[in-house]
């Protein structure tokens, strides 16, 4: 737990949270497909492991099937804990390819995450490509526990406010500062 002097007497205490929601439970514009022997990774997929030879094999029929504009493959690293990322790692011994993340035409159609005025194809898939890994690092942070809450604690003790649900630690990165009271913040936020 960290605390924080506020103005106005009031202290912040950034708390991690020890229950936080799954980001893949979300309305994601990405879809994960994982398999691994011990984790319930990604989302829930019709794919057998099975069904595949190797890797190219599955992002074929994945390419085949869903047509994705964006994909990409998920690695994991399982050492003291986990954590996942769309590049590899350099350990061999403790981490490999898990999957993919992908975005299909149909999601960005749903979301309407279309291309904007004057931005190039490259651009958009660009800003797609951004969109996924970041989807990518909230679920790393999940299942690295990397998420926190905070309570608002008054000038006599008493508990004001709270809210979690936070990914990263910086608190003033992270989130929180817009569920506080801008009269509450130091200047220099």
């Amino acid at each position: 737990m960290e605390e924080i002097k506020l103005l106005n007497q009031k202290v912040l205490r950034i708390i991690q949270d020890e229950n936080p929601n799954d980001p893949r439970e979300d309305d994601n514009l990405t879809k994960m497909v994982c398999f691994h022997n011990r984790y319930a990774l990604g989302d829930k997929h019709n794919y057998n492991k099975d069904d595949y030879n190797s890797w190219d094999e599955l992002k074929k029929a994945i390419e085949d099937t869903e047509k994705p504009v964006v994909i990409l493959p998920l690695y994991l690293y399982d050492h003291s804990g986990i954590t996942i990322s769309t590049t590899e790692f350099t350990c061999k011994w403790d981490s490999g390819q898990i999957g993919f993340v992908y975005i299909t035409n149909e999601r960005i159609n749903e979301l309407g995450c279309v291309i904007e005025n004057e931005e190039t194809i490259n651009d958009y898939i660009k800003r797609l490509t951004r969109y996924l890994q970041e989807e990518v690092k909230q679920y790393d942070q999940f299942l690295q526990g990397d998420v926190y809450g905070f309570e608002l604690i008054g000038p006599d003790g008493e508990d004001i406010d709270s809210c979690w649900g936070f990914y990263g630690s910086d608190w003033k990165t992270n989130g929180m500062t817009d569920y506080l009271r801008k009269e509450d913040l130091p200047d220099n936020l």
